[in-house]
């Protein structure tokens, strides 16, 4: 039977979901609700092993991909209910609900699945100049992670002598009382065995992990873009019980440059030209991240026009190529201070008369 259609579930269900579905089907088919009813007993192990199958992240996950069977565990029942004991005198304030009862006795204790757990990813944030960036290289981030335990080798297990175990005292199972109920299920730090050859590692408390600070070296892509980010593979969190490590996430930000502005693998830089140089032409010196190099401007250059130096960009971080540098004139008018300049540009507006606001109408 599969296990979603046996809890009446959807495939995305919710783990809360699985909880109240869960609930509702064990006060209907317990089989202290149904005493000697064999069949309502069947169903009920049935759907404790479809409960222990779907809250289980990992089991679920395993379920999900065809790796087990839904009744990989429908006749190991991971409790059984022993009956009444009346020894005890409970007061109502100590009572509790139908649904609290079924909650403490169904759900599986903290620390019973022993799967190994996958790691967390880690973020952090790197920031650094427009020049690093254009140029690359390697940087270090300091993060606090997760990081295998060396004395259990993150397996968070020691080999101890075989004894009995102390949790069951060698019975493989544990019993325990709730308002008068009386339950008992197989011993987890032994696997109901009795017996425990292995004990958990004190350095890590069975965990398998440890904290640590670590700098990262991080590779910067030359020309990597504000924003952008870099995945470190193994650098999160390593996983609980020897599962597998996360990655670490790198946020970039680049400082912004005094000249440069970046337009996807373009950069554009505005270079103020004086008026005699955009009217008849001239070769200028501009900046680029490279150096000088020297840009042909045409005669009769205008303020705002942008002229295009081929592979003077970003280096892309995909595949190396260089963007283009755009270069933004800007014309600058000189101080006019001696009679003399002042009657050269009467002459000029003089002999270049047309209206330079007829796209106006007035």
């Amino acid at each position: 039977m599969d296990c979603y259609i046996l809890l009446g579930l959807a495939r995305g269900a919710s783990p809360a979901e699985i909880k109240r579905a869960y609930r509702r089907l064990a006060r209907r088919y317990h089989p202290d609700i149904n005493p000697g009813d064999r069949e309502s007993e069947a169903f009920f192990r049935q759907i404790v092993s479809a409960y222990e199958t779907l809250i289980d992240p990992g089991r679920r996950r395993e379920y999900d991909a065809g790796m087990i069977r839904s009744t990989d565990r429908a006749t190991e029942p991971a409790f059984e209910f022993q009956g009444f004991d009346f020894s005890q005198n409970l007061g109502f304030r100590d009572a509790a609900t139908v649904n609290e009862l079924f909650a403490e006795v169904f759900t599986p204790p903290a620390g019973a699945w022993t799967r190994p757990e996958d790691g967390a990813d880690l973020h952090a944030n790197l920031t650094i100049s427009f020049g690093d960036a254009m140029a690359g290289g390697e940087r270090r981030v300091t993060v606090t992670r997760l990081e295998r335990c060396t004395a259990c080798r993150g397996g968070g297990q020691l080999k101890a002598p075989d004894a009995m175990c102390p949790h069951c005292t060698g019975t493989g199972s544990v019993r325990w009382t709730r308002h008068h109920m009386v339950f008992t299920k197989n011993c987890a730090p032994c696997a109901g065995t009795g017996r425990q050859q292995s004990r958990a590692c004190p350095a890590c408390a069975g965990e398998g992990v440890s904290v640590r600070s670590e700098a990262v070296p991080v590779q910067i892509p030359a020309g990597v873009a504000d924003g952008a980010r870099l995945r470190i593979p193994g650098k999160g969190h390593v996983g609980r019980r020897a599962g597998r490590p996360g990655d670490l996430h790198v946020a970039i930000t680049v400082e912004p440059h005094p000249l440069f502005h970046r337009e996807g693998d373009d950069l554009r830089v505005v270079v103020p030209v004086a008026i005699h140089e955009a009217a008849l032409g001239a070769k200028i010196d501009v900046p680029t991240i490279d150096g000088p190099a020297r840009l042909r401007m045409p005669p009769g250059t205008q303020s705002g026009q942008r002229l295009r130096l081929r592979d003077r960009g970003a280096p892309s971080p995909r595949d190396g190529t260089r963007g283009d540098l755009i270069v933004e004139v800007k014309l600058v008018l000189p101080r006019v201070i001696d009679e003399r300049s002042k009657e050269l540009l009467r002459e000029f507006g003089r002999i270049n008369a047309e209206n330079v606001r007829k796209n106006l109408g007035v």
